[in-house]
C-alpha cells in the first residue's frame, strides 16, 4: 500500500491510500486547506489505522461502502462501493491491518 498527497478534482489538497495493485482502498473523504495538512491527515491516519473504528453503512445508491472515525472525528472513507455489506467489512479490514505499513505519508 501506499499513500498519496495532491490536490483533488476541485483543487484543494487531498490524501488517498493505494493498494499494492494501485487500486484506490481509501481517502481522507474531505479537501484540506493546504497540503501541509492533507499530509499531515494521512500521517495521523497512518499511524492510528489499527486503533480507528471503523464503520460499514449503506449509501443512498444501495451500496456499502466503509469509513474509519477516531473519536468524533471521520479520519478516512472507502475508495470505492461494496455490493455486500461483507466484501466492505473485509475491505476495512484490509486497512486497518496494511496502512499502517504503507509507503508515504510521512508529516
Amino acid at each position: 500500500m501506499r499513500f498519496e498527497v495532491g490536490n483533488d478534482r476541485g483543487g484543494k489538497p487531498t490524501w488517498w491510500l493505494y493498494a499494492a495493485n494501485s487500486k484506490l482502498v481509501a481517502w481522507a473523504g474531505e479537501s484540506f486547506s493546504s497540503t501541509y495538512n492533507a499530509q499531515r491527515a494521512a500521517s495521523a491516519f497512518k499511524a492510528g489505522a489499527k486503533t480507528a473504528r471503523y464503520e460499514v453503512y449503506k449509501d443512498f445508491g444501495g451500496d456499502y461502502r466503509w469509513r474509519a472515525w477516531r473519536g468524533s472525528d471521520k479520519v478516512a472513507a472507502s475508495g470505492e462501493s461494496f455490493a455486500s455489506e461483507w466484501a466492505a467489512q473485509a475491505a476495512a479490514e484490509n486497512v486497518r491491518v496494511n496502512a499502517g505499513g504503507a509507503a508515504g505519508a510521512a508529516a
